[in-house]
């Protein structure tokens, strides 16, 4: 896809990744769609700002019409709650789902059209090292991560026939507002951006940014070797 000359939405482009790839897009030479769930906290000079609360259907389908000259869109919005499943609170592991796994679906949903109105255009979509695996202490985002993994996979196979692009970008710990209460490795959100970016320019379906998420993939490769599993 070529990005130049591209109009993209970012979900959540008020601070962290999200606010990398808005940057990153316009320095790229796209025109670029900045939602967040309160607007007024997106600061970056250059965009076009939208209110987007992607677990609320309504919204959805509001910046949907809005944004009707979409051709790239980046699922880039996301929670972490830092709960188990076993012992955590359920309302809040339910948060999770419904950001990562309901508010992606509501997003591809809503786009899908549009994307093939405007020539089929990609989608990319923020996962993680967790979707292959599991931490105690954030295992609802794990599976939240997981069942976001399937359905970007699922969408892949479902949006083909229409010319649409379905990437997935994977990276372990990122130094983001987050990640901010843990004192390990991080990547830096813009350099999470390129490389999103970079394998949406040359048509690849996975950006596995950083070895964190190099490393769960090729486990979870073994892993199926292994037990035969499909």
């Amino acid at each position: 896809m070529d990005i130049a000359g591209s109009v993209a939405l970012v979900t959540g482009a008020n601070r962290g990744i999200g606010r990398s790839f808005a940057a990153e897009l316009l320095e790229r030479g796209a025109t670029v769609w900045a939602t967040a769930r309160r607007p007024e906290t997106v600061d970056l000079p250059g965009v076009r700002v939208l209110p987007l609360d992607v677990t609320d259907p309504a919204s959805v389908a509001a910046a949907a019409e809005a944004a009707s000259d979409v051709s790239l869109l980046v699922n880039n919005a996301g929670i972490s709650v830092q709960q188990n499943l076993v012992t955590g609170d359920v309302d809040r592991t339910r948060q999770e789902m419904e950001v990562h796994y309901f508010g992606t679906l509501h997003m591809i949903r809503a786009f899908a059209p549009v994307l093939a109105a405007n020539g089929g255009g990609a989608i990319v979509t923020m996962l993680s090292a967790l979707s292959y695996g599991h931490f105690d202490g954030a295992n609802s985002y794990a599976a939240a991560k997981a069942a976001q993994w399937s359905l970007v996979d699922a969408a892949r196979l479902e949006l083909a026939a229409q010319g649409t692009l379905v990437t997935g970008t994977y990276v372990g710990s990122v130094d983001t507002d987050m990640m901010a209460g843990w004192d390990i490795p991080k990547v830096h959100p813009a350099d999470v951006a390129r490389a999103a970016l970079d394998a949406v320019a040359a048509g690849e379906t996975e950006a596995l940014v950083d070895e964190d998420a190099r490393g769960a993939r090729a486990a979870l490769a073994a892993r199926l070797a292994v037990t035969g599993a499909r």
